[in-house]
């Protein structure tokens, strides 16, 4: 017989991840303000992780300023149609040792029969800044 989860377990998420989730319905909720949400969010960020979203909102808004910004889990997205294409998740955000660039289903990155649709990130370098143009461009293909 199995045990009864807590409700301190709450279904075995973690404090961050009932964070997200609860951010994500403050969002859903209210009327969103865009590119201010995003860079709200991106300023309360740690020094690196917020280093490496104000080099990806640049080269996001170069490259593909069809692109709405808005958050999404409480970290900068980028959405066509209102569907989030491209995604910056912190480091911090999870206390992860690495940021995460990720792409949604309705990103046109498919590639074969496989292919990633999220990156690690550690450090941007230009040749990094260069692949994530590449990729975004492609993206909103």
């Amino acid at each position: 017989m199995m045990a009864k989860a807590t409700s301190t377990e709450s279904e075995g998420f973690t404090a961050e991840e009932r964070a997200a989730i609860k951010e994500r319905a403050k969002e859903s909720r209210r009327k969103q303000n865009g590119e201010a949400d995003l860079l709200e969010k991106i300023a309360e960020m740690a020094d690196a992780d917020r280093a490496m979203a104000e080099r990806i909102h640049a080269i996001v808004t170069e490259v593909a300023p069809e692109l709405e910004p808005k958050t999404w889990y409480g970290q900068p997205a980028y959405a066509k149609g209102g569907k989030v294409v491209v995604f910056f998740q912190a480091a911090s955000k999870f206390d992860t040792r690495y940021a995460t660039l990720g792409f949604n289903d309705v990103a046109n990155i498919d590639d074969g029969s496989m292919w990633p649709t999220a990156f690690a990130i550690a450090a941007l370098t230009p040749a990094d800044e260069k692949r994530i143009g590449e990729l975004v461009k492609k993206a909103v293909s």
